[in-house]
């Protein structure tokens, strides 16, 4: 016992010596920074002062002795007067004349502090004496406290709306101190004695109490005001309903010790035991919490919600975080930077649709969450309209028990009514025989006989309905109200809009995967077209050359390479526009090359310029197929006996083939606003397909093509790949480099 009160005297020492530390440098703020125009601030900075030579002595002395006594009697008169000075705001120390007769008999009780010092000092020989003079000094005070709070009160509430904003820092400060000084001189003179904890702590209160009225004598005082968050003010309500509950339970069960013996003990801790296990199961339930937080909404604050935390929790249940997305801007990222947007069928179900900060949870599932977070709702369903406008159950969240019907669970005249009229149901008004707008009958009985079901929120967008949440009741049940419903509405119509762009965004991936697949059956009909051209071609030779046996033998090797062309075309058509997926590797260009001359052998003839050997990096099929769209070109573009030449050569870093021919040629704005545009043609039989095919097929591979035209002259076609040579040799730096860092 006695080193715990060492240490009490100790801390003491240190909260009195820091409260005295804490008035000083609030009266050297006030002096330099407070208003000079406040009525109250000369009686501050003097009450400041004598406060901080209160600790001093305290700190020095001891709270009992004489001169500590005389200092906390100069103190509290000085803080008398400045709540006298705070009555000059708004000139009631003039109109109010009941005030100073109040003020002076607070002064005179103070001032008999000094009669009961003497007393003590003189004359109290015996401890009765200094019992009762301690005992009457304590009452003294109480009563001093009292009537200052009452005081205060008077000030603050009388006060006009355009003065209390100024008033209010300094009277939570004059407030808090003389709170504590009630409760403090309340327990010394039940207890006969100073209170060991509490004395000790009075220098911190002291010290506490200097930052609001420093902040409270600003020019900006009125504009400065404590807001602490729903979230602050709930856990410090619960933290006070359960300090409430310990201090009543320490309470009973210190007055059943009255009971004495062992009767009395044993029911002590048998009351004890039973208040714990009552406040393991009670006080962290989620009915304790609600009823919480319905109190502190009802009874500290204007609204119901705090629409900035609201916000960011909608957003952070709803949108995307940590760079994942819910595959709606994927599909934007793939357009802007010319890539084909090819969706897998998963992809375009919204199911799949995955928030990252949510596992497992769907975007239809998080919206019926993000409605339900605001309502505390520990479940929700969704509906959205079907195909013939009847609503249907999409998702569900956390309400796996709900009996929903398989066939229209809300009927297509609510529906309607929704849309039409845009109102809020709350269910527990349609179960007391309430009508508003005729929903009654239009209710299914399974949502009016399910308890659980508390309201149904429409989601419109531009005024059409896209869908509905049934929200459960919440732990805390309550009434919705005015609040309710337009933050209801409001978010409503957020995440309407959100189910609308999921499903232009769907609709959009769909109409995506069908124009690639008309664009690979555009592909398909141009090679096709090609091979009729070959075959028109041979059928009108085979009339002139029928009895040629070696053009009999060059029609049956064309007409092989046409059925294997049109067998393979098949077999080709899913990785048409897949932008060069096909496997690359070293090919010899003049083996290409001559297998093309060989289909067109028959045909029309081909000439060879040069034909230089080498390797380059491609596919060699999907260069033969760029080669038969320009050939096939130049052919078209050329005259019956006019032949085209094809040139191969390299430059020591890549590859070149050109297909040159002498037809009509293409004008420079044909050939940079037509030649590649899919479905323009200068041919009146054409596809327009060819060029753009054979560019992106030979852009996918990793090379290029380039060409340059003369109207009257002709054009020529120049495909340029990368020698295999030089990529090998490209690449070894690098592989030297790994090979040092490994």
């Amino acid at each position: 016992m006695g080193s715990w009160t060492e240490a009490w005297l100790v801390a003491g020492f240190a909260m009195y010596l820091g409260g005295a530390a804490a008035c000083a440098i609030g009266a050297g703020w006030i002096w330099r920074m407070g208003d000079r125009d406040r009525p109250d601030r000369r009686a501050v900075l003097a009450a400041l002062s004598l406060t901080a030579s209160w600790c001093v002595m305290v700190a020095a002395f001891g709270p009992l002795s004489s001169w500590s006594s005389m200092a906390e009697v100069c103190r509290n008169l000085a803080w008398l007067h400045v709540l006298y000075r705070l009555f000059a705001h708004d000139g009631r120390h003039e109109t109010l004349r009941p005030i100073r007769p109040v003020m002076a008999a607070l002064a005179f009780v103070e001032c008999l502090q000094i009669v009961l010092i003497v007393i003590a000092v003189r004359f109290a020989i015996t401890t009765e004496l200094e019992i009762l003079v301690f005992q009457v000094s304590a009452m003294f005070r109480v009563m001093v406290s009292v009537g200052a709070l009452v005081l205060l009160h008077n000030l603050y509430v009388g006060a006009t709306q355009s003065i209390r904003p100024v008033l209010r820092w300094t009277a939570a400060a004059l407030a808090a101190m003389w709170s504590f000084d009630l409760n403090f001189d309340t327990v010394a003179y039940l207890g006969g004695e100073l209170p060991l904890e509490l004395a000790a702590i009075r220098g911190l209160v002291v010290a506490s109490m200097t930052v609001p009225l420093a902040i409270g004598s600003t020019r900006s005082a009125a504009q400065i005001r404590l807001r602490p968050s729903r979230k602050v003010a709930f856990q410090t309500l619960s933290l006070l309903v359960i300090g409430a509950y310990l201090l009543l339970m320490v309470g009973i069960a210190q007055s059943l010790s009255m009971l004495g013996g062992d009767v009395g003990r044993l029911t002590q801790v048998g009351f004890t035991f039973a208040a714990t296990v009552v406040a393991l199961l009670w006080l962290p339930s989620h009915r304790l919490r609600g009823w919480v937080r319905v109190t502190a909404v009802k009874h500290l604050f204007q609204h119901r919600y705090d629409y900035r935390a609201e916000w960011l929790r909608f957003t952070q249940t709803i949108g995307q975080i940590d760079g994942h997305s819910d595959g709606l801007g994927d599909l934007k990222t793939q357009t802007d930077t010319g890539q084909n947007p090819v969706v897998s069928s998963e992809t375009l179900q919204g199911e799949t649709l995955k928030n990252p900060t949510l596992p497992g949870q769907t975007l239809q599932e998080r919206i019926v969450k993000s409605m339900a977070d605001i309502t505390d709702s520990p479940s929700g369903l969704l509906f959205l309209v079907g195909e013939g406008g009847a609503l249907e159950l999409a998702s569900r969240w956390n309400w796996k028990n709900a009996a929903v019907p398989a066939t229209d669970p809300i009927p297509r005249d609510l529906a309607d009514l929704f849309e039409s009229r845009g109102f809020i149901l709350d269910l527990d008004d349609i179960r007391a025989g309430k009508d508003w707008h005729g929903e009654a009958v239009l209710l299914p009985d399974w949502l009016r006989c399910e308890q659980a079901a508390w309201a149904i929120v429409p989601l419109l967008h531009f005024d059409r309905l896209i869908g509905v949440i049934v929200l459960s009741r919440p732990a805390e049940p309550r009434r919705l109200d005015w609040e309710d419903f337009d933050l209801l509405r409001v978010v409503g119509q957020q995440l309407a809009s959100y189910l609308a762009e999921q499903a232009g965004q769907t609709s959009l991936m769909e109409s995506a995967r069908f124009d690639e697949f008309n664009r690979r059956i555009a592909f398909v009909m141009h090679d096709i077209k090609n091979l009729a051209s070959q075959l028109s071609l041979l059928s009108r030779n085979a009339q002139r050359h029928a009895d040629n046996p070696e053009f009999r033998a060059d029609m049956l090797v064309t007409l092989k390479n046409s059925a294997d062309k049109l067998n393979g075309l098949l077999a080709r058509l899913n990785r048409y526009g897949t932008s060069g997926s096909e496997t690359r590797g070293p090919i010899d260009m003049l083996h290409v090359v001559k297998r093309v001359m060989d289909q067109y052998e028959a045909v029309h003839p081909l000439s060879l310029a040069r034909r230089e050997s080498g390797e380059i990096i491609a596919n060699a099929e999907g260069l033969e197929q760029a080669l038969v769209h320009l050939v096939q070109n130049a052919i078209d573009a050329s005259d019956a006996g006019s032949p085209v030449s094809l040139d191969i050569s390299s430059d020591g870093a890549s590859g070149r083939i050109e297909v040159i021919d002498s037809g009509c040629g293409m004008s420079a704005e044909f050939i940079r606003d037509g030649l590649f545009k899919p479905f323009v043609s200068s041919k009146n039989s054409g596809f327009g397909i060819g060029a753009f095919e054979a560019r992106e097929m030979i852009r996918g591979m990793g090379g290029r093509l380039d060409v340059d035209s003369r109207e009257g002259i002709g054009t020529r076609f120049a495909i340029s790949f990368p020698l295999a040579a030089a990529q090998i040799g490209a690449n070894e730096p690098k592989l030297q480099q790994q090979m040092k860092v490994v």
